[in-house]
């Protein structure tokens, strides 16, 4: 999959300012500095598209990327990477926290048909949130794609352990974790390959 275009759609708090193009939808979920923003921009192959920041928890809104791309044998793909606010950071309120979690529940219950990617920091342990929001995922009938980030901050001898570790505590089979590193770009060509696919089969299914 080749990327041609992109471009920012919309910042969405409510349903109304979600973008009236409807079109197929990957999204990314994690903690607040899991790397949504970097992952995102590494797949498009723009610098600043996603706004990145090493202070966690600064992406409060629904923002949607509006990519047009052109797949392997040549059929255009249009369709927008969506970036949810990250959950679990400490330092936001707790009220703060729940008002993310109903946008992103409230988003989820919209039909248009989505491609869900789960971003866990590969270095540690999932924690209580991450196991959360994998189960509310799999409750409501979406397949999620585990991505294990930030390959390059880690050593080759610790990344088995830390992969087995991730397995366990999500109970997913090692097979299914995507390890990705926005910096090497290691796994990139794996989820590009996996975003035409969904979209190629939207297409063959309309």
């Amino acid at each position: 999959m080749k990327i041609k275009q992109s471009d920012i759609a919309a910042s969405a708090v409510h349903p109304t300012q979600y973008p009236s193009e409807l079109l197929p939808q990957i999204v990314l979920f994690g903690r607040s500095n899991a790397g949504k923003s970097s992952l995102i921009n590494a797949l498009i192959e723009r610098r600043n598209l996603a706004r990145t920041s090493s202070a966690p928890g600064k992406t409060r809104l629904l923002n949607f990327y509006r990519i047009e791309a052109v797949a392997t044998g040549g059929q255009p793909l249009l369709f927008y990477f969506v970036d949810l606010p990250g959950y679990g950071y400490a330092k936001v309120s707790r009220d703060e926290r729940q008002q993310w979690l109903k946008r992103i529940e409230q988003f989820l219950r919209s039909d248009t048909p989505k491609l869900c990617w789960q971003l866990v920091d590969i270095r540690h342990q999932p924690s209580p949130e991450d196991i959360s929001m994998y189960r509310l995922l799999h409750d409501q009938g979406y397949h999620v794609t585990l991505i294990a980030n930030k390959a390059d901050k880690i050593g080759r001898n610790a990344r088995a352990k830390a992969l087995s570790l991730i397995s366990h505590t999500l109970e997913i089979p090692l097979a299914d974790i995507v390890v990705f590193s926005a910096v090497t770009k290691e796994g990139k060509e794996l989820l590009q390959g996996q975003a035409e696919s969904y979209l190629l089969h939207l297409c063959e299914a309309q």
